[in-house]
C-alpha cells in the first residue's frame, strides 16, 4: 500500500514511479497548469482533471479542460498549459515510462 498527497506549495510533483518503487508508469500530479511548452519523444501522457479548469495547447490548439476531463497526449505532440484557475488540480501518468524522454520547445 502506497498513500500520498498533494504538496500544495509546489506547482506540481512526482508520487511514485520506477525510480522508487515496483510500479511501472510515473504517477504525478499539478496543482497549477505550467507554462512550459515541450513534447515526449516515446512517452504518451494522459491528464487527469480534478477540479478547476485550465488552457492547454497542444500542437497550437488551445483546448479549454474542467473538473471531469481527460487529456491523451501522444508522442511528438508539443504541449503546455497556457492558464489555469487558482482551485486547479490534474493527475498525470506517462507511459511507458522512458527516462529524459523530454524535450523543450522554445
Amino acid at each position: 500500500m502506497l498513500h500520498k498527497t498533494v504538496e500544495t506549495d509546489k506547482p506540481k510533483g512526482w508520487y511514485v514511479g520506477p525510480w522508487n518503487s515496483d510500479i511501472p508508469i510515473p504517477i504525478g500530479y499539478a496543482n497549477e497548469g505550467v507554462n512550459e511548452k515541450h513534447y515526449h519523444a516515446q512517452m504518451t501522457e494522459v491528464y487527469l482533471i480534478a477540479k478547476g479548469t485550465s488552457v492547454a495547447v497542444v500542437d497550437e490548439i488551445a483546448i479549454s479542460l474542467q473538473a471531469g476531463d481527460i487529456l491523451i497526449v501522444e508522442p511528438g505532440e508539443v504541449h503546455t498549459f497556457s492558464s489555469s484557475s487558482e482551485d486547479y488540480l490534474h493527475f498525470v501518468l506517462q507511459t511507458p515510462f522512458v527516462q529524459g524522454d523530454k524535450e523543450l520547445v522554445e
